[in-house]
């Protein structure tokens, strides 16, 4: 009777398949994430250079587009995926947030969407809000806020602003490879550091070394640090996970770098993924001490919306092996659940896996010195822009 059951279902499953190739169409049905319903849906093939299998209409859709194997055609029929960068014009380019358990208040996001593809990224979910899937679509259609830096200046020059460090990076990266000719990192960090305005800079490319003929100077005046994501020294593992972001080695040399012009460097080992990366803490915080870091973070994998059911599709592609006992640590770390967003435990977790986890991190950051005191940056020197008129006031 139970073999019928499961047969039932399979065919089921098939005729729906075969239905959606060639609609493309289904209804919204609530998004699973359990492992027994992922084993029985047949896994997609990963394409080259992306990191989401899928690309599944976001959460506000009323109608999920999927591209499915029905079984008749070759798996390698799947059309390539090119990136596209679509100019936007800003209303606004600093964002605010009164979140407890982060250390700022302010951040920029020059860019929506990310193209590094990493698998795991919180801000997938974000790309449901333009209308688009946190899939694919968060790697290949990519905004480019052309107009960031002359935002950013006319924010600088209200009245009413105080300075404080401006986090960016916390969000999607923005040393992604789209920077290399849009340049609007590059933009927004001439303003800040004409107005000896303080930031710190998270990212996992080796891209922001070009910009050290900013930064140093900016370091000189303890207005800048720079954190480095490097969450696994195994090249193949960082391709599966982070397809077209910069290699390990290549971060660790960024570190050096960075280091070697003064600029406060910090090496992020985030995310730790239960069962995948783990293992590797301390080897990761041994090689950024050795390449120059100066202090060190961590933070869990962290699960949110949609991006539940994009990283268990991952494991059962490449790890279907370690899929349910991924799955059963990372519920084992948030209550249960595959994500909880309460503040003061969405970074780190809880529980006892959790507990390790963190008691791993900190004894090896202490035996390396990464432990210390961070390094303040300064917001004494910030010099207000003129702002449009001002100067005509004085004739």
């Amino acid at each position: 009777m139970a073999e019928a059951d499961t047969l039932k279902r399979n065919a089921k499953r098939l005729l729906n398949s075969s239905v959606s190739s060639l609609a493309g169409v289904k209804p919204r049905a609530r998004p699973t994430s359990s492992p027994r319903e992922l084993e029985l849906a047949a896994p997609l093939p990963a394409r080259r250079g992306r990191g989401a299998l899928t690309n599944a209409s976001g959460r506000f859709e009323l109608e999920e587009r999927l591209r499915e194997h029905d079984g008749w055609s070759a798996l390698d029929e799947f059309e390539p995926l090119r990136t596209t960068v679509i100019k936007e014009r800003a209303k606004t380019i600093i964002t605010r947030n009164e979140s407890p358990d982060i250390s700022f208040d302010r951040s920029i996001n020059p860019y929506r969407g990310c193209e590094h593809g990493c698998v795991y990224c919180f801000a997938r979910p974000t790309h449901a809000f333009l209308g688009l899937s946190p899939g694919l679509d968060f790697e290949t259609r990519l905004f480019s806020k052309t107009n960031a830096a002359e935002l950013l200046e006319r924010e600088l020059a209200a009245p009413s602003y105080q300075p404080k460090t401006i986090a960016i990076g916390t969000n999607t990266d923005p040393y992604q490879p789209i920077e290399r000719t849009e340049l609007v990192m590059r933009e927004v960090l001439q303003v800040l550091s004409r107005t000896n305005h303080p930031v710190g800079i998270v990212t996992k490319s080796a891209l922001v070394a070009r910009d050290i003929d900013i930064l140093g100077p900016m370091a000189e005046r303890g207005l800048v640090k720079v954190a480095l994501s490097v969450t696994t020294l195994d090249p193949v593992l960082a391709r599966k996970m982070e397809p077209r972001a910069s290699s390990p080695e290549r971060r660790l040399d960024t570190i050096r770098r960075l280091s070697d012009a003064g600029i406060p460097t910090v090496v992020m080992t985030a995310p730790i993924i239960p069962a995948i990366n783990d293992a590797e803490i301390e080897a990761i915080l041994e090689r950024a001490k050795a390449a120059g870091a100066r202090e060190a973070g961590y933070v869990m994998l962290r699960l949110p919306l949609e991006l539940r059911d994009l990283f268990s599709q991952w494991l059962m592609v490449h790890y279907p092996d370690r899929l349910r006992h991924v799955l059963s640590l990372v519920r084992s770390t948030r209550g249960g659940k595959l994500y909880d967003s309460t503040f003061g435990k969405r970074m780190t977790g809880a529980g006892p896996y959790a507990w390790m986890i963190g008691r791993r991190f900190e004894a090896a950051a202490a035996r390396l010195g990464l432990a210390k005191s961070r390094t303040p940056l300064r917001a004494d020197l910030f010099r207000r822009p003129a702002r449009l008129g001002e100067q005509l006031q004085l004739l």
